[in-house]
C-alpha cells in the first residue's frame, strides 16, 4: 500500500531519531496486488522556497512534480505514480535567493554510476540472507580476548575487475574471500564503500551516505558480498566518515541553499587540508541523519563494525587541540555508541584517532566515549620511525620500541599498518626498510613479527602481506606478478605462518588489553638492540617468549632469563630459509637451565638470528625431566 506521512518530527529535530531513513528518501510503493504503483519522495529542506522531484521520467522539468510541504519544519513529500525500480531522480530546490539547485537525495539507497550523480530509487527489501549462524555466534564473541587480524582492502584496486557494468562485488568476492581465508585474516576492512564522486578520494569524500557505491554493482550485490563473507566466517568492517563531507554541489553541502548538515560558521566548517566541509555534530538533524545511517548499515547490510575516520577532527575543532575541544561532537560520538550498541551490541566501533583524549574505548556507562577499539597511531609512527633507521643507529632510538608499552593498556588498541603508510611518497613497507634487498626483507619480516606479538589487535593493508615493493596505486591492481619471484612468495609464506602462529596461541592475543598479559625480560639492551619479553594467556602456564634482534649481528649463543623451568620450542623464526632468511634457527626444543638472569632464577640459551624475531612456546617441565 502507499506509504503515508507519519514521522516523529520531534525525534528527528532533536537528534534522537534512529530510523530517519524509513521516512525520508524515496520509497517504491505497491498497490493491493503488490505491484509497484509509484514512488513516494520525502525530503527535509527547511530553507527552501519550493522543492520539486526531477528525473528521466519528467525530462528533468522542475515544473511537473512540485512537492507539498507536509510539515512546517520543512519536510516536503510527493507521490508520483508510474515510478519504477532504478529510475533516476534529484531534488530541484528553489533557494531563498531564488536560485534553483539540483541535489542528490541524502537518503538515497543507490546512485547512478559516476560521472553521473543522480540518485536511483531502489527497494532494499527482500534479500535472502544465509548468515544467521554467523550473526548468532557474533553476539557471543568477546573480541577483547579473541584473535583479530584485519585485512584492509580497497575493492577497486585489490585485483583487476572487468570494465563492464555489472555485479563486480561477486567478481571480487570470488577471488578475495578464498584469499582472505587462506591467509588467515579474521576480518576485511573496506575503505569507504559509500557513494563518492571521485575515485582518487578512495571513498573518503562521501556524497551518498546511504548508498553502497554503484562502481561495483547494486546494493543487493553488496549484500551478497557480505553474506558470502559471513558464510566463510569473515567479518566485514566499513570505513565511515561522519565528521566531514564532500563539497560537490550535488551533495549535502548547502543542501537547501543554506548550511544544513554542516557548520554555518566558515572558520570551523572549512576543512582546507581535505577540501571538505565539517559536519555540525551539535545539530539534531545532522545527528539523526548520521546515527540513523549507522543503524541502517547494520540493519540492511549486516555490517560487523565501523572504523570511524578522522576522530581527531571530531574531538577537536579542525583536528587541532589549540582550537579547543568540540564537546558537542564528543557527545554525538557517545550517543552514536549507545544507539548502535542498543540496536546490536556485537557491532564494533573503532576510532581512527591520533589524539590522547582519554577513555576513548571505555563505555559511555563507564564515563568513556564508547568505542570498542582505537587505532594505536603512536605505536605505528614510533615503530616505523625505528625501522627506517640504519641498524647501527638503532641503539640510540631504543625507546621508540619500548615507549609504547607504557600506554599499551590505557585503551583497547588495534595496531595499524594501513593504507595511509604506503601512499603519497611514504613508500611501501619493504621500501621503507634500510640496507640491501636481503636486509630490507629481513627488516620487513621482523616488523610484521613485532606487530603480531605486540599487545593489541592487528590490521594490515593489502599488498603488505607479500611485501609489495611499490607504493599502493589506487588505479590498477596489486602487483600480484611479484609472487612468481622467491623474495615475495617467501614473504607471503612468512605472513601466512605468522598469522597461523598468532591465531593458534592464546598467549599472543587473549590478554591483549590487560597488563598481566605482558612482561619485559629485558627492555634495556640498547647496545645490542635486542628486545625480549613474555606474552601470557589467562593461564599463567600458557605463555610465549619473544626475542627480537634489530641488527645484522647473529649470535651462536644468546642468553636471557625465563620465568619457569621447562622446555621452550621455537614456533616462529623469521630468519628461516623458507622465508628468505639465513637459516639461523633453533631446530630442537631448548631446555632452561638453573642460572639466574634478569629478574628470573632460570635462563635460556639460544641461537639468535640477524634482523629477526623468534617466538618460543613453553612446555612445563615434568618430574622425570
Amino acid at each position: 500500500m502507499n506509504q503515508q506521512y507519519n514521522f516523529d518530527v520531534a525525534a528527528f529535530l532533536s537528534g534522537t531519531s534512529q530510523s530517519a531513513f524509513q521516512m525520508l528518501g524515496a520509497k517504491l510503493t505497491t498497490d493491493e496486488q503488490n505491484h509497484v504503483s509509484g514512488g513516494l519522495y520525502s525530503v527535509y529542506a527547511p530553507h527552501a522556497k519550493s522543492v520539486s522531484v526531477v528525473g528521466d521520467f519528467n525530462n528533468w522539468d522542475p515544473q511537473k512534480h512540485v512537492m507539498k510541504k507536509v510539515d512546517k519544519c520543512g519536510i516536503y513529500q510527493l507521490f508520483i505514480s508510474g515510478i519504477q525500480q532504478l529510475d533516476n531522480y534529484k531534488y530541484a530546490i528553489v533557494t531563498a535567493a531564488n536560485n534553483t539547485i539540483l541535489k542528490a537525495d541524502p537518503y538515497a539507497y543507490y546512485a547512478d554510476v559516476r560521472p553521473n550523480t543522480a540518485s536511483k530509487i531502489y527497494d532494499l527489501e527482500g534479500f535472502h540472507w544465509h548468515d544467521e549462524e554467523y550473526l548468532l555466534n557474533r553476539k557471543s564473541h568477546d573480541y577483547t580476548t579473541e584473535k583479530m587480524a584485519i585485512y584492509e582492502v580497497h575493492l577497486g584496486s585489490w585485483m583487476k575487475i572487468s570494465e563492464s557494468i555489472g555485479d563486480k562485488y561477486m567478481e571480487i568476492a570470488d577471488s578475495l574471500i578464498p584469499y582472505v581465508k587462506k591467509e588467515g585474516f579474521t576480518h576485511i576492512e573496506l575503505l569507504p564503500i559509500t557513494e563518492h564522486p571521485l575515485d582518487e578520494s578512495w571513498g573518503y569524500q562521501t556524497t551518498g551516505y546511504y548508498s553502497a557505491t554503484s562502481r561495483y554493482g547494486t546494493p543487493k550485490d553488496f549484500m551478497s558480498f557480505i553474506d558470502r563473507c559471513h558464510q566463510n566466517d569473515i567479518g566485514v568492517i566499513m570505513d565511515w566518515i561522519p565528521g566531514h563531507t564532500c563539497k560537490d554541489e550535488h551533495g549535502l553541502i548547502l543542501f537547501d541553499g543554506e548550511p544544513l548538515y554542516e557548520y554555518s560558521e566558515s572558520k570551523i566548517r572549512e576543512n582546507v587540508v581535505w577540501g571538505t566541509a565539517n559536519l555540525d555534530l551539535s545539530s539534531g538533524v545532522t545527528r539523526s541523519f548520521l546515527i540513523s545511517n549507522a543503524i541502517f548499515w547494520v540493519k540492511y547490510y549486516h555490517i560487523d563494525g565501523f572504523r570511524i575516520d578522522a576522530v581527531s577532527n571530531i574531538i577537536y575543532f579542525l583536528g587541532d587541540s589549540r582550537n579547543g575541544t568540540n564537546y558537542p561532537a564528543i557527545d554525538f560520538l557517545k550517543n552514536l555508541s549507545v544507539a548502535v550498541k542498543q540496536f546490536d551490541s556485537s557491532v564494533l566501533l573503532i576510532a581512527e584517532d591520533s589524539t590522547d583524549y582519554p577513555a576513548i574505548t571505555k563505555s559511555v556507562a563507564e564515563g568513556g566515549v564508547g568505542f570498542d577499539y582505537k587505532w594505536n597511531m603512536g605505536w605505528m609512527n614510533d615503530t616505523l620511525r625505528y625501522f627506517e633507521k640504519d641498524p647501527i643507529h638503532r641503539q640510540y632510538h631504543h625507546d621508540l620500541i619500548t615507549f609504547g608499552l607504557i600506554y599499551a593498556f590505557s585503551e583497547k588498541f588495534i595496531l595499524p599498518l594501513s593504507h595511509d603508510e604506503v601512499v603519497h611518497g611514504k613508500r611501501s613497507l619493504v621500501s621503507k626498510m634500510p640496507g640491501d634487498d636481503w636486509q630490507k626483507f629481513a627488516n620487513y619480516r621482523t616488523l610484521l613479527g613485532l606487530q603480531f606479538v605486540h599487545p593489541g589487535k592487528k590490521l594490515l593493508f593489502m599488498g603488505d602481506e607479500f611485501g609489495q615493493r611499490d607504493e599502493w596505486k589506487d588505479k590498477g591492481e596489486l602487483d600480484w606478478f611479484l609472487l612468481q619471484y622467491s623474495a615475495y612468495s617467501q614473504a607471503a609464506k612468512y605472513v601466512r605462518d605468522l598469522i597461523a602462529v598468532y591465531k593458534h596461541h592464546k598467549a599472543l592475543y587473549e590478554l591483549d588489553h590487560n597488563p598481566q598479559g605482558f612482561e619485559w625480560i629485558d627492555a634495556n639492551n640498547k647496545e645490542q638492540s635486542v628486545f625480549s619479553f613474555i606474552r601470557y594467556a589467562k593461564d599463567p602456564n600458557d605463555f610465549c617468549i619473544v626475542v627480537i634482534n634489530m641488527t645484522p649481528q647473529a649470535y651462536e649463543t644468546f642468553s636471557f632469563g625465563v620465568p619457569k623451568l621447562g622446555t621452550y620450542t621455537e614456533i616462529l623464526n623469521s630468519d628461516k630459509e623458507l622465508y628468505g632468511g639465513s637459516n639461523v634457527y633453533n631446530g630442537v626444543p631448548v631446555k632452561s637451565i638453573m642460572q639466574a638472569k634478569h629478574q628470573f632464577e632460570q635462563s635460556l640459551v639460544i641461537k639468535l638470528a640477524p634482523l629477526s624475531i623468534s617466538v618460543f612456546e613453553y612446555t612445563k617441565q615434568t618430574v622425570n625431566q
